[in-house]
């Protein structure tokens, strides 16, 4: 990483930046949104496109001097849908929210119904909760998790939608460890006629490494994060099908943003062409291997997984049987060099800031290039910080230590 000009310019800003380069050296990384771009993501979002104002669509911008930027814009685009299997994409959203918003706004109107995860059960902050604008502007109707098997009751998904015919459906979540059943999640769309939303945020990478069933061709419109597992920068995108591409432009511009990131947008551009490559394929896999092999371990040491394991790149512990909350746990944890975020449980008897559970992944570590092995022994120090944390925080950043010299980063 070059910092020359900034450390002569300014150097606390840099000496900020090389710290937290030496904490993500320093840490494993098991936050399930979080992963490490590549040194070409990284110098595409700091190219002179940082420089370009260019509100509006390609061909058809609010400002001159855009031709070279819609090239970009185009390219990102063209990736995108060739990945995905689609014949539209809006990649000017912010972020993940941003594109939820738009997804919003091009379909329904503040008030209207729509039925989405519970924040509690899995869902997302975007997906109705008070809080958030979702809740705030639309009438909620959430589904969640059958208290048995932890895993979405399709059956009751379909029930409540019938009782409360919501104008949207949303499909997706931000801590759930199971394949998503978008064919029916379409099936009760169609048959109550409200869109279907699938937020893919978490498991875009995924499906676009074919290892996740896609939410086309039963979603209208699809939203997603970039920088989760399909290793690209911090930013949103949004696919859907043809019919719906004049709403999504408007919404997005000038709906609720202004100008793209167009530097933002060449540093999506290159993770596509990446996820593009066989080599990406290969590196989902070893994230569904490595997800696997830690939540076996876990489960071998005495936690409680929800739902009893996972089919993707994340689990849930449940930390009640070791007496200790998933704030208490995230703090001890960060002590001994792993990040990792607490997280509710169903039916989780904790505020949503304290919690019951810790939430795990695997995008980051096996970026990495930790393998199998590595996650079992992860799992062993993470018992170790839940059952002797006191007597054995050394020897626990010591390990974390080894491990992290055995696969350094930004080299």
């Amino acid at each position: 990483m070059n910092l020359t000009h900034l450390r002569k310019t300014d150097p606390a800003v840099a000496s900020l930046i090389e710290g937290e380069l030496e904490r993500q050296r320093d840490y494993i990384e098991l936050i399930a949104s979080e992963n490490f771009i590549s040194p070409s993501v990284m110098e595409a979002m700091g190219s002179v496109l940082s420089n370009k104002y260019a509100e509006g669509q390609p061909g058809r911008r609010y400002y001159g001097g855009c031709h070279v930027v819609d090239e970009v814009e185009n390219l990102a685009i063209e990736r995108i849908c060739k990945l995905f299997n689609c014949n539209f994409a809006n990649v000017q959203a912010h972020s993940g929210v941003s594109a939820n918003i738009a997804a919003y706004m091009a379909c329904i109107k503040p008030g209207d119904k729509v039925l989405g995860m519970d924040l509690a059960h899995g869902g997302h902050l975007s997906h109705g909760n008070p809080a958030n604008f979702s809740g705030m502007l639309y009438d909620i109707s959430s589904y969640g998790l059958d208290p048995q098997t932890e895993t979405i009751n399709m059956d009751e998904v379909e029930r409540i939608a019938k009782e409360t015919r919501p104008k949207m459906i949303i499909v997706g979540a931000s801590s759930y460890p199971r394949i998503i059943d978008f064919a029916r999640f379409g099936a009760i769309a169609r048959e109550v006629d409200a869109y279907l939303m699938a937020d893919i945020a978490h498991i875009s990478g995924l499906i676009a490494a074919d290892v996740h069933p896609s939410a086309f061709p039963y979603a209208d419109i699809c939203t997603s994060t970039t920088h989760k597992t399909l290793r690209g920068p911090r930013s949103g995108m949004i696919l859907c099908k043809a019919g719906h591409a004049k709403k999504i432009d408007s919404a997005v511009f000038p709906g609720m943003q202004g100008g793209p990131l167009m530097h933002v947008v060449a540093a999506k551009a290159v993770a596509l062409h990446e996820a593009a490559q066989p080599a990406f394929a290969k590196y989902i896999d070893d994230v569904l291997k490595n997800a696997q092999a830690m939540a076996e371990a876990f489960v071998r040491r005495g936690y409680r997984v929800v739902s009893g394991g996972t089919d993707n790149h994340l689990c849930l512990l449940d930390l009640r049987s070791f007496g200790l909350t998933g704030k208490e746990f995230e703090r001890k944890l960060d002590e001994v060099n792993i990040t990792a975020n607490k997280n509710t449980i169903p039916n989780d008897p904790q505020k949503p800031f304290v919690t019951s559970g810790l939430r795990v992944g695997t995008p980051a570590v096996t970026s990495r290039g930790f393998v199998e092995s590595d996650m079992v022994k992860v799992a062993k120090l993470i018992k170790l910080a839940a059952t002797d944390f006191e007597d054995k925080k050394d020897y626990i950043r010591s390990e974390v230590g080894q491990l992290c010299e055995r696969y350094p980063i930004y080299e």
